[in-house]
């Protein structure tokens, strides 16, 4: 688990590159810069570099020899299109620019291997420019990365003859790496995958949350609430503070994180709420390192997102999850079959029902529920593992672009 001193096709040490679009939330940018620290950890002279369009991407701390790139914010308007985040640009313009930042930075960076997280293209097709270069130019190892759960089959895979995804995957990449286990779930059924690209699928197991020096947390006990990045945690968020208004000997306090997305009036209004409760609830906004909230929690309610599960896993916390179902049943999925396999219990709103009452339930009964460690299989946790294992035989120098 070494990358390798030097990459010996270039005689350097190595350089990776994350391209991670990030039109909303924070799930994209957290994966690519675990991932990062990662690898660079594995081999201190590695350097990496993340492409994120991420509004919050400034906030976060980063590791040694690892930096970022911010690309110009966009945000999906409620029709479902796209716009310029910030400058005075039409969306098409922001798309463009984008995309020369993109092909700039590969052209300055000149990375042994980039990875691409879930979207083969890019947003609205802004990578391919990038990719039509490293296949002509370069002997950069391409990598598509994709997260445990992406859509259900019928949905991902008009998505992805939509984009053109399926093209770009078969053309470009040398291997696609699924942040999972085959036995949870496949993201790629429903997808006409080639038998070529199908043997180029690596399933690397979850990426475990960096478990080093944690900070010291909040008096104890507590639960904690986190909507992850909070721009679709609404209903989670009223749903738990409801439970506590109802129920005045609910316990133990919880500990809300509200995330960066959720701000404005509706902020506003919750604070108000979280006040009222008198200690009993008490809130953040932004938490750069709530793995130390994770650490000292006796257990956790949150969505179904990526990264929240892997913290849940890996700081082996007993949780419930209340999924989103819109505009992808992802979290769902995934919720759904980590409750099959004794991880964690989800909150459904059509068997539970969404409600203060079952939310109390729910609370009351988080110190029965099993510890995600006693269900967990072998190599559930493996991922960063695993990549970094790849990345070294990425770099070997008799590997040969493998796309077909």
């Amino acid at each position: 688990m070494s990358l390798g001193k030097t990459n010996e096709n270039k005689g350097r040490a190595p350089r990776i590159l994350f391209y991670s679009h990030d039109t909303f939330g924070l799930g994209h940018l957290r994966r690519s810069r675990a991932l990062a620290s990662a690898l660079t950890q594995a081999d201190p002279s590695a350097s990496a570099l993340i492409l994120t369009g991420s509004p919050v991407a400034g906030r976060f701390t980063f590791p040694q020899r690892v930096d970022h790139v911010r690309l110009p914010g966009v945000t999906k308007r409620a029709d479902g299109s796209y716009a310029s985040q910030t400058i005075g640009m039409g969306i098409d313009e922001v798309t463009e620019l984008r995309s020369n930042l993109i092909k700039t930075a590969v052209q300055h960076f000149d990375p042994d291997v980039l990875i691409v997280d879930k979207e083969p293209t890019g947003f609205r097709g802004e990578l391919l420019p990038t990719l039509e270069y490293l296949e002509n130019s370069c002997s950069t190892r391409l990598v598509l990365g994709l997260r445990d759960v992406l859509d259900e089959p019928e949905v991902l895979a008009a998505e992805w003859e939509r984009k053109e995804a399926l093209i770009a995957t078969e053309r470009y990449y040398d291997e696609i790496w699924v942040y999972g286990l085959r036995s949870v779930y496949d993201p790629t059924i429903g997808l006409p995958l080639s038998p070529a690209a199908q043997a180029r699928i690596h399933w690397t197991g979850y990426l475990r949350r960096d478990l080093g020096p944690i900070g010291e947390a909040p008096e104890q006990p507590y639960i904690l609430i986190t909507p992850g990045g909070g721009g679709d945690g609404k209903a989670m968020v009223n749903l738990v503070l409801s439970a506590y208004e109802k129920d005045e000997n609910l316990s133990p306090r919880a500990i809300l994180v509200y995330g960066p997305f959720l701000s404005g009036e509706l902020r506003d209004e919750f604070e108000a709420r979280v006040a009222a409760l008198n200690g009993r609830v008490t809130a953040v906004g932004f938490e750069s390192q709530i793995e130390t909230l994770f650490a000292g929690a006796a257990g956790v309610v949150c969505m179904g997102g990526y990264n929240t599960f892997c913290e849940v896993l890996s700081f082996d916390k007993r949780a419930v999850i209340v999924p989103r179902t819109t505009p992808r049943l992802e979290q769902w999925i995934r919720a759904s079959r980590a409750e099959d396999l004794g991880l964690v219990r989800m909150l459904d709103e059509k068997r539970d029902g969404l409600t203060p009452e079952a939310m109390i339930r729910a609370i009351r009964d988080l110190p029965n529920q099993p510890l995600p460690s006693e269900a967990i299989e072998s190599g559930l946790l493996d991922g960063l593992d695993y990549v970094a294992n790849r990345i070294d035989v990425l770099l070997e120098p008799d590997q040969e672009r493998a796309t077909g």
